[in-house]
């Protein structure tokens, strides 16, 4: 076999390996980018660039790492990247109505639940829009840190390598991030808390 053939062969199997891995989490790869964008046209911009970003660096990716923990670095350093660049990324609401190419009203985001009950899913939904909206009057670093621990389930060591920080800034960042995400959902949905759902 020659070099060249060693080389393509090589490649054809980091490349196998690299769509086996976008296949696996392109779903959760969108979900922390959704959450960090707030709608979904920055979402998927913003996970396409990651993994084109990724896989321009694939050969560095430290397989004894779980993928998701370099990939979820990779994102949130362009999503800060973006931020600062914008000054603010534009941020809509999860019941802004879309319009069509042609001009035409489309229809607003749909976040589906599972929830047989309808009160049960009425609340959930008034529970997901309340996150949501409240996540997006955080700051970048608070937002980042609230969204990998409580809805992407991170250890505070795995955020701390995401985010490349301390343990004791990542701690601090989701204290804080959560306080003011409490406050935000207090101000914006007192029932919430005048119901005893929230504490």
């Amino acid at each position: 076999m020659t070099h060249t053939a060693v080389a393509q062969s090589m490649d054809d199997r980091l490349q196998r390996e690299f769509d086996e891995l976008v296949y696996r989490h392109y779903q959760q790869a969108y979900n922390l980018a959704y959450r960090l964008t707030g709608n979904a046209v920055d979402a998927e911009d913003l996970v396409q660039e990651a993994f084109l970003r990724a896989y321009r660096f694939f050969e560095r990716y430290d397989r004894s790492m779980p993928f998701m923990n370099w990939f979820s670095r990779i994102l949130t350093n362009l999503y800060i990247d973006e931020y600062r660049r914008r000054g603010r990324l534009r941020t809509v609401s999860i019941d802004e109505v879309y319009s069509g190419e042609d001009g035409e009203e489309g229809t607003t985001m749909d976040l589906p639940d599972t929830a047989p009950n309808p009160l049960e899913l009425a609340l959930s939904n008034e529970y997901i829009h309340a996150i949501h909206e409240g996540l997006q009057y955080l700051s970048p670093e608070f937002r980042i840190a609230v969204v990998l621990a409580d809805l992407e389930g991170h250890s505070y060591e795995e955020i701390a390598e995401i985010t490349k920080t301390s343990i004791g800034t990542v701690r601090s960042r989701i204290h804080r991030g959560r306080k003011q995400l409490r406050d935000q959902i207090k101000k914006r949905h007192p029932n919430l808390f005048e119901r005893g759902d929230l504490k």
